[in-house]
């Protein structure tokens, strides 16, 4: 397996649940809304993911925009990747963060300026 694969995919709709009906019909991606107020998809064979509202991510300074879907990758350690990231030119915009029950997160721009998000348990 990969060290950093893609591991989950943030896709931003003015309206999740519309946006899930329509990949749901088009692509056949199973839909699950039990998160609250964070309704994700899985696709067969890929990632899976969720539909996010513009906007701010809660009280971090990543804002989320109509046309910038965010991929995550996996990492084992969160901080050493950031570290390695900012060694390399990238900027940490979300440092490491719990989400609570499943896991940790976190943001970085790369040097060409693409937001990419780190996943890891």
């Amino acid at each position: 397996m990969a060290d950093h694969p893609i591991v989950h995919v943030e896709i931003p709709a003015r309206d999740s649940e519309a946006a899930g009906r329509f990949y749901a019909q088009v692509f056949n991606w199973q839909l699950d809304n039990s998160a609250p107020n964070y309704l994700q998809f899985k696709a067969e064979g890929g990632p899976g993911g969720g539909f996010v509202s513009p906007g701010k991510a809660g009280d971090t300074s990543l804002e989320y925009k109509i046309g910038e879907v965010l991929i995550y990758l996996n990492s084992g350690d969160i901080d050493a990747t950031l570290a390695n990231v900012e060694a390399h030119g990238g900027t940490t915009v979300v440092p490491r963060t719990e989400i609570e029950g499943h896991g940790w997160w976190a943001v970085f721009i790369d040097p060409s300026g693409n937001k990419i998000g780190l996943y890891g348990r």
